[in-house]
């Protein structure tokens, strides 16, 4: 059998790449819809299962980084096995768990390791496999709109399977197509290591992940306790830390979180000075288009995922949808997000990667304008599907250009670095989206109040920070060959 080419090696190992992808985003969404029956099988409360997707969240987030650098410990490919081997197993467990000790431990603790250990390698293996900008801007489209696909898709598949079947047969799902992803690469070569394995930073690891957790941590508490002042007490371990009308505890998390990660920093200073391989190159940091390409990351799966999360509240709470009509009602930003995300390739042909990010941006403020004018206008769900088209459209044509732009800016040696970077900023970007649109939704919950368009409005001020980052970026850029 003939030794397959760098561009067949890629092409066979888009699916799975894509496939694990969308499985993630999945997962992330999925559970929303079935919480109240997990709560009653399990013979728990509401909260407890709410809980264990914040935690599914908070690890996947807080071990992006560690889990990246891995991929230079333990190889690309057997990283991403690693991760959907654990994932699976992960899978497997929540779907036959008799109590919430053991769903915890599936779906929480192994699904986000196996996640921060297969995400990275995803984006790792299109970079260094594509021969050049366009080939992986054709890729990471495909990547990048199955991830779309599967956190819109979430909400309605697992209706769709919760009420015909049962929450338990959502999980199999995962295992099935875990299996399928495992199958699917295992005959396909690994890419070969250009040096030693470096030594793993464990001080790094553990700073960079608690300086993650409790900023995500701080970020989820905002729907329940909003940004300002508490909304209610917060207790821990029976003892009102914060009463109610104090300062909202978000802050005190999100400053610690802060805080550890500038001990990060220096930590990663000292290990450079001392000639010892750091989590991450501060020299990362050092260049401008790769920067502000983090940020409009952000900015993007801020404004997706808040975007969807206040359609799906609106429809749900005003217009009393279910699960399987929130999703279909969706349908026009996935299929907006798919249809730019396939024509990646074309684009980065014939545009730059900023030209491509701004003119996303645009596209989504006025999808989100365009929204709120017609929703305003009066009832009618069918007054939603222009603005959701439009904005869907926008998010799909700058998802893929931010990714290259950030991933291309790098050599080979960095990836695992700017990989986990990136990730994190995509998973920071989600956290925050979904918990400033809930959290404006509840402070605006009165009557005689919009909370939806309040939610809206500011997702589309954010957004336009976003384009303010876009359009700062350089109009010029080295891609390096990796």
């Amino acid at each position: 059998m003939p030794t397959p080419q760098p561009a067949d090696v890629v092409r066979a190992m888009i699916l799975p790449l894509a496939l694990a992808q969308y499985i993630c985003s999945y997962a992330g969404t999925a559970m929303n819809v079935a919480i109240a029956p997990i709560a009653h099988d399990l013979d728990t409360t509401v909260f407890g299962v709410q809980a264990t997707i914040t935690l599914f969240t908070l690890t996947m987030a807080a071990l992006m980084i560690p889990g990246s650098k891995l991929t230079d410990v333990w190889g690309r490919k057997r990283c991403l096995v690693a991760g959907l081997l654990l994932y699976g197993t992960g899978a497997l467990l929540a779907a036959i768990a008799p109590g919430l000790g053991v769903m915890i431990l599936g779906n929480a603790l192994l699904e986000g390791v196996g996640s921060a250990l297969m995400i990275p390698p995803i984006y790792i293996l299109v970079t260094v496999m594509s021969p050049d900008l366009a080939t992986r801007a054709k890729y990471f489209g495909i990547v990048s709109g199955a991830g779309a696909l599967g956190a819109a898709t979430g909400p309605l598949i697992g209706g769709v399977i919760t009420s015909l079947i049962s929450w338990r047969a959502s999980f199999l799902l995962q295992v099935l197509v875990i299996a399928w992803i495992i199958v699917l690469i295992r005959r396909l070569p690994s890419p070969a290591r250009t040096g030693p394995a470096p030594r793993f930073d464990v001080t790094g690891a553990m700073l960079s992940a608690a300086g993650l957790l409790f900023v995500v941590l701080g970020v989820l508490q905002s729907t329940t306790y909003g940004w300002g002042a508490a909304r209610t007490d917060f207790v821990v371990a029976g003892h009102v830390l914060i009463p109610q009308g104090g300062v909202s505890p978000v802050w005190p998390s999100i400053a610690l979180g802060a805080l550890t990660l500038a001990a990060f920093v220096l930590h990663l200073r000292h290990t450079e000075r001392r000639g010892r391989e750091p989590l991450l190159h501060l020299r990362l940091f050092g260049n401008r288009a790769a920067n502000l390409g983090l940020g409009t990351q952000l900015v993007q799966w801020l404004t997706m995922q808040g975007l969807f999360f206040v359609t799906a509240v609106y429809l749900q709470d005003s217009q009393g949808y279910g699960a399987i009509m929130t999703g279909l009602v969706l349908t026009p930003a996935t299929a907006g997000v798919l249809i730019s995300s396939a024509a990646a390739e074309r684009f980065a042909r014939r545009r730059a990667q900023r030209t491509l990010i701004v003119a996303g941006f645009v596209l989504t403020v006025a999808g989100m304008a365009l929204l709120l004018v017609l929703v305003n206008l009066g009832p009618g769900v069918w007054r939603a599907l222009p603005g959701l088209l439009l904005a869907g459209l926008g998010v799909g044509t700058m998802l893929t250009p931010s990714v290259n732009l950030v991933q291309s800016a790098f050599p080979d040696r960095d990836q695992s670095d700017i990989s986990g970077l990136s990730r994190a900023a995509s998973n920071l970007g989600s956290s925050l989206g979904t918990a400033l649109a809930g959290s404006v939704i509840v402070s605006h919950a009165n009557p005689g109040r919009h909370p939806y368009a309040a939610s809206l409005t500011v997702l589309a001020v954010l957004a336009v920070a976003g384009l303010v980052l876009a359009v700062l970026l350089p109009r010029t850029q080295e891609v390096v060959n990796t």
